[in-house]
Parts: C-alpha cells; sequence; structure tokens
C-alpha cells in the first residue's frame, strides 16, 4: 500500500511532536501521589520529579494531623515534628532545603529578581520551597523582580497572590490552578542554618514569595517532604503531559491517518 506524500508529511509531523512533547515531559513536575497510612489513612502527596522529593499535599500536616494547635512552631521543633513523622511505610521526612544556587557558598545579598540566595523570585532548583512556590505552582512574590534592584521593591507585578497573614493560599485558583491544601501565607521553615546569624535559620516567606532568615525560636509553619517517590501514582496534575498520554495521543493520531488513507 502506497501513502501519499501529504499523509506521509501528517504521519511525520505527528511522530515529531510526540518526540518532542516526549522530551518536555522530563520536566513535568508535580504528580500526584498517595500514602496509605493505618493511622491518617489515605494521605495526598505530590512526587516533583525535577527535585526528587515527594511533597505532602498538606502544607500545614502538623496540625491537620493534631501534632500542634496552629502548626507554628520554632526551628528546633519543627525539626523534631518532620523527623519523627511516619506515614506508611515513610519515616524519613523532613522540613524543605536550601542549598547555594553557586555549589559552593551561599550569596547572602538581597535581591529581587532571583539571582542570590537571599531574596525575591527565586527559582533555582537548589531552593526546594521557593522552587515549588514560583515554578511548580506559578506563584510570583510581592515583588515582581523585573523592575527592582538590590532591596527595592515596586509592587508591579500582576501574579502577586495578596493574601492575608495567617491565611491558606487558594493555589488551585491561582497560578498553574495546583491544589495545595493548607498553604499557609505566612513564613515557613528551611532545615539549614542560617551561617552568618546562627540563631537563626533559612526560611520562605509565602506571605510575600521571598527567601531570607528568621530567627530559630520564631513560630513558623513547616512543610514536611522526603527524598525520592512514594509510589503509586494518579493523573499528572503539571500543565505538560505525562509521557505515556503523549504516545497514546500520538498512535492515535498515526491510526486516525491510516484509516482515512484506507477509506
Amino acid at each position: 500500500m502506497q501513502i501519499k506524500t501529504s499523509t506521509k508529511k501528517l504521519i511525520t509531523a505527528s511522530v515529531l511532536a510526540s518526540t518532542l512533547l516526549l522530551s518536555q515531559s522530563a520536566n513535568a513536575g508535580l504528580i500526584a501521589r498517595t500514602i496509605t497510612d493505618a493511622t491518617f489513612g489515605t494521605v495526598a502527596a505530590y512526587y516533583d520529579n525535577v527535585l526528587d522529593i515527594t511533597w505532602l499535599k498538606d502544607a500545614n500536616f502538623a496540625k491537620t494531623s493534631g501534632y500542634d494547635t496552629d502548626g507554628k512552631m520554632t526551628w528546633d521543633t519543627a525539626n523534631t515534628w518532620a523527623g519523627q513523622l511516619q506515614i506508611g511505610a515513610f519515616d524519613d521526612w523532613r522540613l524543605t532545603s536550601v542549598q547555594p544556587q553557586n555549589g559552593s557558598t551561599f550569596d547572602y545579598n538581597h535581591a529581587t529578581n532571583g539571582t542570590t540566595d537571599r531574596g525575591y523570585n527565586i527559582t533555582s532548583s537548589m531552593h526546594e520551597m521557593a522552587y515549588m512556590f514560583h515554578v511548580n505552582l506559578g506563584l510570583e512574590g510581592y515583588c515582581d523582580g523585573s523592575n527592582n534592584t538590590g532591596g527595592s521593591c515596586d509592587t508591579s507585578g500582576t501574579g502577586f497572590h495578596n493574601t492575608a497573614w495567617d491565611t491558606a493560599i487558594d493555589t488551585a485558583s491561582l497560578g498553574y490552578n495546583i491544589a495545595i491544601d493548607n498553604l499557609m501565607s505566612n513564613v515557613y521553615w528551611d532545615d539549614v542554618e542560617y551561617a552568618p546569624n546562627t540563631g537563626g535559620a533559612w526560611a520562605f516567606y509565602t506571605v510575600y514569595g521571598n527567601q531570607g532568615f528568621n530567627l530559630k525560636g520564631g513560630s513558623l509553619y513547616g512543610w514536611a517532604v522526603r527524598s525520592g517517590d512514594v509510589g503509586a501514582s494518579t493523573p499528572a496534575v503539571s500543565s505538560v503531559p505525562e509521557p505515556t498520554t503523549l504516545a497514546i495521543f500520538g498512535l492515535g493520531l498515526l491510526g486516525l491517518v491510516v484509516r482515512r488513507k484506507k477509506a
């Protein structure tokens, strides 16, 4: 059976499109997971296939689980909570972490364009909380980054969530519309001590979208994560389709072309 040139071009285009999208799926982002636990029941989570960590879907699980009345804890208490947490077969939870963008030492200069470790709109994968906030969820900081330098902030950004302090951010209606439970508009601890002031630790300000530090005795929130994937999946929630979906789409399109030729 011969295939017309126009049909060949369509098949080629479909294969190329599927291949391109398959390569993009390497950055698919968040993939829904569930963990079954005798105490907590079914616990929802997201596997981040870029950072290779699993996030609890509930960003204030310390409160939801009954560990703390409001979920706000000192740095030591928050680390203790995450370290003792066991959900299903997984007992290696921790707080979110930060590593230097340049690979050796932290840059403590305060910037609004995301180029340093301390500042607004940081999108580096070395900063787990900032990456989740800005890249995975598509939320912008109070300072938009494009019209700000140094420590200045002109609030000209259009994507700021504008959620009141100590109120859950409605992520399902903002940014990339990915639902996170109880992501509080406040400050979240990271698990790394702040070297210029060892009385403090790194923290991410979800209320403003910036990363800095807070004194360890402060009462802040903690988001439990663990390295690696917890297992069985449900469909991806990111804007980029998963590889299997794309492959099926490409084969379906190819089958449609063949059927049209036979007709």
